[in-house]
């Protein structure tokens, strides 16, 4: 099978692994949604690339990104995810991303899931990502009301 075309060149295997079989294709469950969430989150500032790489600790530290799990972190988990290498150690990051789990939760029990929020904010057609969009604002308007914390605008919207 021939190599497949990619808009960059790289030879990290983590980086070309997420552009064959993820980059560009709908996460529509809730756990992958919020896991997602989660990474841009701590991606802000940094390189897509350095998440990557981190992502199987990320996924040990939180749980699998299960929500229901992660929104009973508690202070003592804060302070083990700071004193955890293979994430990122940002107080404020790790904070919204049980924040966000909370929140996950919350929007559940008012029926209205956070995949039900997120995709409400699709575009009618398809069309190629050109950063924040009216859509996406409204977005990441809507999940903030929510109380989910550090949601970018061309994630909410896409």
């Amino acid at each position: 099978m021939a190599e497949p075309k990619r808009c960059w060149t790289t030879s990290d295997a983590a980086y070309n692994a997420y552009h064959d079989d993820e980059w560009g294709r709908p996460v529509t469950d809730e756990r992958g949604l919020y896991e997602r969430l989660c990474l841009e989150g701590f991606q802000s500032g940094l390189s897509w690339l350095t998440i990557l790489r981190k992502r199987d600790n990320f996924r040990a530290a939180f749980a699998g990104f299960d929500p229901e799990h992660v929104a009973r972190f508690d202070e003592r988990d804060v302070e083990r995810l700071l004193n955890d290498a293979g994430i990122v150690r940002h107080r404020g990051k790790i904070e919204a991303a049980i924040a966000n789990a909370r929140g996950t939760l919350a929007l559940r029990e008012q029926g209205n899931a956070l995949e039900q929020l997120v995709w409400s904010h699709r575009p009618e057609r398809h069309r190629p990502p050109r950063g924040n969009s009216q859509l996406g604002q409204a977005g990441a308007v809507e999940l903030a009301a929510a109380w989910l914390r550090l949601v970018p605008p061309h994630i909410a919207g896409q």
